[in-house]
């Protein structure tokens, strides 16, 4: 029979959001287990967001794909985890490497490749199993040598050409970089525009932006099948063949849930996301934290919600979860900078919606690079508030904060107006936008 260890919380995996909480835990002095069967440090620093924009910066640099490839090796330590794991050891966590399931309340069983290790968490557990790519079920796909972003992040060369099916963020930025690289892309998307998450006037300047660079962007498209043979991919779009050396599967990300022993506390394993409160909590003694909560996949919310499962964990007064100015940025260029609700979610919200826009193109700075791009405000007309706000442009993630702090503070729109905006500068369109409103 297996013996049970018992400690004061195991964080069930060690994606960013796992990783920052074990290590603040231990530093408070907890006796804490951390769980992780892939790398320590999860998707975002090995395959999502450090690489790929490594990728997309080299790009832009003009330089050759084997720059990017060893440049993503050398962030990596060549997919090596030690950077991540040691630090968590230095602070007094316990890393489990196996696959961690929970057995009931506060009690996680772990299949190593030596046996299996039982833990009894006497706070409880945080549960960061995060996402893995969502692969679509098209007739044939299963089976080719398709790629993810994970399969892009290893490649040693770029191909001539190269499918993409999905037109969202992932799908967006890897096209434009690869086509930066000489390779012939093709994007198909079965929504009726890309970005389709975003505001209409963002998808339409980059999908401008990305084929005045030879890429092809096919929406609303039927993808009937895929077949794969020793000249490349040929997929069955509307009646037609398209075909393509490489072949690479961006439609978004899928829960791992359906193997975490959710039925033990109560939470149904076939969800497509679990509930947390306020604090984060998700049944008796379980927190949930990162992709997994359904409220966006994006690195800074692991980190946010994982401060917050942490400051409840140990008996603090909060500040507790909101998320009425989540942040998320596309690294096209231009960049796509969002906070809040779009439009067409304020509408839905039931809210008297104004909206204001203003031209990059228009502004100084924006005819001074001959920038293309847009900003957009939505606001609460009734409170006179901004719920929402996009920038697209040249470091659009980085003007984005004057409005995620708008959005975040629900500062009134008519003390917006009233400030300085400093000329020349992207962020003065805000100030055009405001006046729309």
């Amino acid at each position: 029979m297996t013996s049970v260890d018992s400690v004061d919380v195991v964080v069930l995996g060690l994606g960013a959001g796992g990783e920052h909480a074990a290590r603040k835990l231990a530093e408070a002095g907890l006796a804490v287990v951390g769980v992780e069967r892939d790398l320590v440090g999860g998707e975002c620093p090995f395959w999502g967001c450090t690489p790929s924009k490594l990728l997309i910066r080299t790009a832009k640099q003009g330089r050759p794909w084997p720059r990017a490839a060893e440049r993503i090796r050398d962030a990596n330590h060549d997919w090596t985890d030690a950077q991540h794991a040691d630090p968590l050891r230095e602070a007094g966590v316990r890393v489990v490497r196996g696959h961690g399931r929970l057995s009931g309340p506060g009690r996680v069983v772990v299949a190593t490749g030596e046996g299996v290790e039982a833990y009894e968490a006497r706070r409880g557990v945080v549960l960061n199993s995060g996402t893995r790519p969502a692969v679509p079920d098209i007739p044939g796909l299963a089976g080719t040598p398709y790629w993810t972003n994970r399969d892009v992040m290893r490649q040693q060369e770029a191909p001539e050409s190269l499918v993409i099916v999905g037109a969202g963020p992932i799908g967006a930025e890897l096209g434009q970089a690869f086509a930066r690289f000489g390779t012939g892309v093709t994007m198909l998307e079965v929504a009726d525009r890309m970005l389709a998450a975003e505001e209409p006037e963002a998808c339409e300047v980059v999908a401008a932006a990305l084929r005045a660079e030879g890429v092809t962007i096919r929406t609303g498209v039927d993808l009937a099948r895929v077949r794969h043979d020793a000249s490349g991919f040929a997929v069955e779009v509307d009646g037609e063949t398209v075909r393509a050396q490489r072949l690479l599967v961006a439609t978004g990300r899928a829960m791992n849930l359906a193997d975490v022993g959710l039925e033990s506390v109560g939470l149904d394993p076939a969800a497509d996301r679990i509930d947390t409160d306020e604090r984060m909590r998700a049944a008796d003694r379980l927190w949930a934290v990162g992709d997994i909560t359904g409220r966006g996949a994006y690195t800074h919310l692991s980190l946010y919600q994982a401060q917050v499962a942490v400051r409840d964990l140990l008996g603090e007064d909060g500040p507790w979860a909101d998320y009425r100015a989540v942040t998320r940025v596309t690294f096209t260029d231009p960049e796509v900078g969002s906070v809040g609700m779009t439009e067409q979610q304020a509408r839905a919200a039931g809210l008297r919606v104004a909206t204001g826009h203003a031209d990059v193109a228009h502004s100084s700075r924006g005819w001074i690079h001959e920038a293309r791009g847009v900003v957009k405000v939505v606001a609460d007309a009734d409170r006179q508030v901004l719920v929402g706000g996009t920038v697209v442009a040249p470091y659009g993630g980085e003007v984005l904060g004057l409005l995620a702090a708008a959005v975040h503070a629900e500062i009134p729109v008519p003390t917006l107006r009233g400030m300085h905006f400093a000329y020349p500068t992207f962020h003065r369109a805000i100030a055009a936008a405001l006046a729309g409103l």
